[in-house]
């Protein structure tokens, strides 16, 4: 992938970014924006708000007739089933959209590692330091 000069992904435009999050491929000229949007600090988050923005057309059922207290607990819960499973399958799922955008299966598991190689390290060093007994 190309790496402009001020080293930030170009992001997608609003638009592109729906089309992303029901799915969609976008061009390639967003590939690492797509790197940085599964294996960034807050990916978790992002996940979670590409699912609410896939299963926000459920809201819809907020205008069928009936009790408004019963649309509205249909459609919470299938907003916390449809949440879960998606939570569930986060890192299956980021994956394919690494892979579709080019990447090879296991490049966002290695690039979300690889940032936190060295604060992983010293945690080991700080466990072995307490409980391993060197005697």
């Amino acid at each position: 992938m190309n790496q402009r000069p001020d080293s930030r992904p170009k992001r997608p435009d609003p638009l592109r970014w729906t089309w992303y999050a029901f799915g969609g491929r976008l061009p390639d000229r967003y590939g690492e924006w797509v790197l940085h949007d599964v294996t960034c600090r807050t990916w978790v988050l992002r996940h979670a708000a590409r699912s609410l923005v896939q299963i926000s057309p459920g809201l819809l059922f907020l205008l069928l007739p009936g009790p408004l207290w019963i649309r509205a607990m249909a459609v919470l819960g299938g907003v916390i089933l449809a949440l879960w499973y998606s939570l569930s399958y986060m890192e299956h799922t980021c994956e394919y959209r690494l892979h579709k955008h080019g990447y090879p299966i296991g490049a966002g598991r290695a690039t979300r590692e690889a940032a936190h190689a060295e604060e992983r390290a010293k945690k080991a060093s700080r466990y072995e330091e307490i409980y391993r007994n060197h005697g």
